[in-house]
């Protein structure tokens, strides 16, 4: 079983001082919480592979997700531990640096894993070549390994993960991923100033507590769903994808060719269906 680090306890936003200006009123200081970003060095091995920006927090469940959905992990005793790094200057731990034992880091790839395949879908990699490889590594999904869930199921989960959001309601602008039973229960939920980095850590919480069957969950993304997200779900084997906001349509193609169900614009009492239409129930 890994042995994760001792998690610490930093400062997700920060106060600042603003000049705010209403219409027919005088200007007037005051305080503006914001949202901290800071960046996160990901090392395996002693050797950096990955820097992120991220809030600070869950950076353990961050880093091992990523490295599931990299395809260097797949399973929790595939980790021996993750721990806080020291700086290169001054030999200090570094809050901003963590690094990861592997059970066998003789089959990783530092090669491949250091060219960050995935990493957003600007990169201007995300073409045919990229889905094949991907497509190669993760099997699709059977129709019965994704859950099923009822129409008025779906439509409170954007409040409930909504309400979980702590840091959001007091800076507006975090991003949020959560995990939902089929009975509409939030099981877990992240926060970040990264869509990406808040999915990594909601599956890095999968894996390294091992307590979610994810063939039995629904991920719900707070903004828009684009490849990505689509291959890091596949990559975690969960079927089921939802997003507030809109898919892009490579995330729809790949969600359909993968055999993955993907909602959109899941608010305000409506929803579309654009993959897996079986699995939502009336």
């Amino acid at each position: 079983m890994p042995v994760k680090a001792k998690a610490s306890s930093p400062t997700s936003h920060v106060p600042r001082t603003v000049q705010r200006r209403r219409t027919g009123l005088a200007p007037a200081e005051e305080r503006d919480d914001l949202a901290v970003e800071e960046p996160l060095e990901i090392r395996v091995e002693g050797r950096p592979v990955a820097v992120t920006m991220r809030t600070p927090g869950h950076d353990e469940e961050l880093a091992a997700g990523f490295l599931l959905t990299e395809g260097v992990v797949t399973r929790r005793d595939d980790i021996v531990a993750i721990t806080p790094a020291a700086a290169k200057k001054g030999g200090a731990l570094e809050p901003n640096i963590v690094d990861v034992k592997l059970a066998r880091p003789e089959a990783v790839d530092f090669a491949r894993l250091t060219r960050h395949v995935f990493t957003a879908s600007s990169c201007g990699l995300c073409g045919k070549a990229t889905i094949a490889a991907v497509q190669a590594k993760y099997p699709s999904l059977s129709l019965d390994e994704g859950p099923r869930i009822a129409a008025d199921v779906l439509e409170k989960m954007p409040a409930a993960l909504a309400a979980a959001q702590e840091t959001f309601q007091l800076t507006g602008g975090l991003h949020a991923t959560g995990l939902f039973s089929a009975e509409g229960r939030l099981l877990v939920s992240r926060e970040d100033v990264g869509r990406h980095n808040a999915v990594d850590k909601v599956l890095g919480h999968l894996l390294l507590g091992g307590r979610i069957d994810p063939s039995r969950v629904v991920l719900l993304v707070s903004g828009r769903v684009a490849f990505e997200i689509v291959q890091k779900a596949l990559a975690a084997r969960i079927a089921f994808i939802a997003a507030i906001s809109a898919p892009t349509s490579l995330a729809v193609d790949f969600a359909r060719s993968n055999g993955q169900t993907l909602v959109g614009f899941l608010r305000d009492g409506r929803m579309n269906l654009y993959a897996g239409a079986d699995r939502v129930g009336e």
